[in-house]
């Protein structure tokens, strides 16, 4: 096949893989699409069997480290977590919009944080929709916060999201390192959403609320924080040993789910369907679809484009070309294309490519496949969600907290 039909080819396989996913025709998973889409671009040469196993083999860590993570999300809800952080967001926000506002905040920065955006967007924000109706608040500006965060708040940790992951193995930081790095950014990216989502929903905020009803507290579920809280130690331990840090993350959920399945609370079947095996395939079948798009050309043509080196202007061109490109082919495709481009300024370069797709995607619905999940979690709550709206927040953040964010990480490298 010649370069030109293999560009062609790989590219109209892309864009019907992400439109497929954003669309998801007849409710068809991610995969069923993407699967045969990547075996069709080695079936006719547009990837090299050799590239498409290297792409495999480098994808397959983190996919592991992805299904442990889900898996560990899911049983903590199992364990009541996320019922006790409604409850805790209903009783420290004392019948106040705005005070539940903050407690969303705080409650799905540290969720995402921890347990991965996917946490924030598939169980955090049904129980802000409850916690919400229980005060009588306007749901908009918190179920907002969650969509805003489980993208911008996901910057601290290598384990906070997939293409953390990604960006992780490719920097050759350790745990600690990496979110020491992110710290700063990820505070001063929370920052500018905390305030822009309070102007912006000011009405919404100061609407009047009945008096709160008096929430019953549950129990607090003792043994899911120790085990998230080992787990976090497991991370930091396996980096400074060497070990994959997908370890850490099994063992959490392998105490987790043996405490479940002994007490009955969850089913062998259960727990597999919670690692989300179709959404594994599709990001295994999508990285190797994008493989086949750089090996044809757009790598080089990108390559003109990545500035070099590791300057605050370098790092500002960096990440606003990762957030543009986000937009474009959605945040986890704009990861596996611009890494390898990035790797040669350093991990500095690396970490504001991390920052581009991490923040960009607030400014359109397809710019991550999170908030894609999000928008079909919120119309099943019947809250309409305009695009206009959408896109005006996220014109008034986006560029604010990316800017912020890049120069607080251009501090952090100069500091750290």
């Amino acid at each position: 096949m010649s370069t030109s039909t293999a560009e062609a080819l790989s590219i109209g396989l892309l864009a019907l893989v992400l439109l497929c996913a954003v669309v998801r025709p007849w409710g068809w998973p991610e995969a069923v699409v993407a699967v045969p889409a990547a075996g069709l671009v080695i079936a006719t040469g547009a990837i090299s069997p050799a590239h498409a196993a290297d792409e495999a083999e480098r994808l397959g860590p983190v996919i592991g480290f992805l299904a442990a993570v889900l898996v560990l999300a899911q049983l903590c809800d199992d364990e009541g977590l996320f019922r006790a952080c409604g409850a805790w967001m209903a009783r420290a926000s004392a019948g106040s919009p705005r005070r539940l506002l903050a407690q969303v905040f705080v409650a799905a920065s540290v969720v995402t944080a921890v347990l991965s955006l996917d946490a924030t967007v598939v169980l955090l924000t049904p129980v802000v929709f409850v916690t919400a109706a229980r005060l009588g608040a306007r749901p908009k500006p918190h179920v907002y916060a969650c969509t805003h965060l489980s993208n911008t708040a996901s910057l601290l940790l290598p384990v906070s999201n997939l293409t953390n992951l990604l960006a992780f193995a490719a920097s050759g930081l350790g745990f600690t390192r990496f979110a020491a790095l992110m710290a700063l950014p990820w505070t001063v990216a929370i920052a500018v959403e905390y305030v822009v989502l309070r102007r912006f929903f000011t009405a919404d905020l100061d609407a009047a609320a009945p008096p709160a009803a008096e929430v019953t507290a549950p129990a607090t579920p003792v043994f899911a924080l120790a085990t998230v809280a080992c787990t976090l130690a497991g991370f930091v331990l396996t980096s400074v040993v060497g070990i994959d840090p997908a370890w850490a993350a099994l063992a959490g959920a392998l105490v987790l789910a043996v405490r479940a399945l002994v007490r009955h609370r969850t089913t062998p079947v259960a727990i597999v369907r919670s690692a989300a095996v179709p959404f594994l395939a599709f990001v295994l079948a999508l990285g190797i679809v994008v493989r086949a798009v750089v090996d044809n050309g757009l790598a080089s043509a990108l390559g003109h484009l990545v500035p070099h080196g590791t300057s605050l202007p370098a790092l500002l061109g960096t990440a606003a070309l990762a957030a543009a490109l986000a937009n474009i082919i959605n945040n986890l495709p704009a990861t596996l294309v611009l890494l390898p481009l990035a790797v040669p300024s350093g991990a500095g370069a690396v970490l504001a490519v991390l920052l581009g797709v991490n923040i960009g995607p607030n400014l359109t619905y397809a710019g991550s496949l999170a908030t894609l999940l999000w928008r079909r979690i919120v119309s099943e709550h019947d809250t309409d969600i305009g695009l206009g709206e959408f896109t005006r927040l996220g014109l008034l953040v986006v560029p604010a907290a990316l800017v912020l964010a890049v120069v607080a990480l251009w501090g952090a490298l100069q500091v750290l």
